[in-house]
């Protein structure tokens, strides 16, 4: 892959940390293409994948509101994509007894199958995470967290 200059065709920037963030910009979206072009084949979008394992970790039924704060990407209609999921038989969803207005999610057997089946493939393939180290990663982790802070 060429350097993050030669693939926007621009070595003008205000500053290194102005390149820094546009860099990180540019390879989120890249990376995100990448992740989608692998779950196309599943026909399963990032975002219904994201919902998949946010409730495989969590291990039981959860609170839609829950789900919500865990997501990568809060902008996406989460019932929309919870009734995708439940149409697909990979989610099940129930009303809580107590509180009519609280929604749960839960992955059902067939969705853990569904996600060991993606971690199998994902596993014999290339992916451009592998290209750097531990050591490297948790240094990204740590600039990556710095932006934020």
């Amino acid at each position: 892959m060429a350097s993050f200059e030669d693939e926007i065709k621009s070595k003008n920037f205000q500053s290194p940390q102005q390149k820094a963030m546009l860099n990180t910009i540019f390879t989120g979206s890249w990376f995100l293409h990448h992740h989608a072009n692998f779950l196309k084949t599943y026909s399963i979008s990032p975002q219904q994948y994201n919902v998949l394992r946010i409730l495989r970790g969590f291990g039981k039924k959860m609170p839609m509101t829950e789900i919500k704060h865990r997501m990568l990407d809060r902008t996406p209609n989460l019932t929309r994509l919870s009734e995708r999921l439940v149409q697909k038989g990979l989610a099940n969803k129930m009303r809580c007894d107590l509180d009519k207005r609280i929604v749960y999610l839960e992955l059902s057997e067939t969705g853990y199958a569904f996600l060991a089946g993606i971690d199998e493939q994902w596993e014999k393939e290339e992916h451009p995470e592998n290209k750097i180290n531990d050591e490297e990663a948790k240094i990204l982790n740590e600039l990556l967290d710095k932006f934020r802070s």
